[in-house]
């Protein structure tokens, strides 16, 4: 297969991932979001610092970040979609909301809700496995960053059920997962020791990670 794909919706990808809605909700609410709580650029940093309407807000919005240019670019590009084309740009999104060129490439979030756009995308039926298993673990443990590594495992093997076989686009589902979990490092490192912040819980605990 040839290089098909216009150069141009790489960069819009990447550029549409990078839009730091977290940073400019904080600014909007006189607050630099990268000086408080865990410091992230995510939702659960703008849920705990302004509320859960500023974090749902942001949530949604991220996650339109990964589906929107994982839809809308291969059409607009000539191209097909899915594979191999809108998984490529769904990770450059992915890409470009961890390490956003509006910030220098520093101070984005970790991933999580602009994957779920891309997969609700490329996969609706695992995406939605996925998160349903993020909502049941944050409920029932209250660990946003425990709710986003299930959730990250869960997408793979839900695309590998339905499609009773390892296929490429569940392999790249499992490279997601392996990336949250790398940016999700820290917060592994505190849920083994206990000190993870839980939603609602004590401030004076360590901030915990977000999407």
């Amino acid at each position: 297969m040839g290089l098909e794909l216009p150069l141009w919706t790489l960069g819009a990808a990447y550029l549409a991932g990078s839009f730091p809605t977290a940073y400019l909700v904080g600014k909007a609410n006189g607050v630099d979001l990268r000086t408080v709580g865990s410091g992230n650029l995510g939702a659960t940093n703008v849920y705990r610092t302004l509320g859960w309407q500023w974090g749902l807000l942001v949530y949604l919005v991220d996650g339109l970040k990964g589906l929107l240019p994982t839809v809308l670019l291969p059409g607009a590009a000539g191209v097909a979609g899915g594979w191999p084309w809108g998984v490529l740009l769904g990770v450059l999104a992915i890409v470009g909301h961890v390490k956003p060129i509006f910030l220098m490439g520093k101070g984005g979030g970790k991933g999580v809700a602009t994957a779920s756009g891309v997969f609700f995308a490329l996969a609706p039926v695992a995406g939605a496995c996925a998160l349903l298993a993020f909502v049941l673990t944050v409920a029932a443990t209250r660990y946003v960053s425990l709710g986003s590594l299930i959730g990250a495992l869960v997408l793979p093997v839900a695309m590998m059920a339905q499609a009773r076989a390892i296929t490429p686009l569940s392999l790249v589902g499992a490279g997601i997962a392996a990336f949250v979990f790398y940016t999700h490092r820290d917060n592994i490192r505190r849920l083994m020791r206990g000190n993870e912040r839980k939603i609602g819980g004590d401030k004076s605990v360590q901030e915990g990670g977000m999407p």
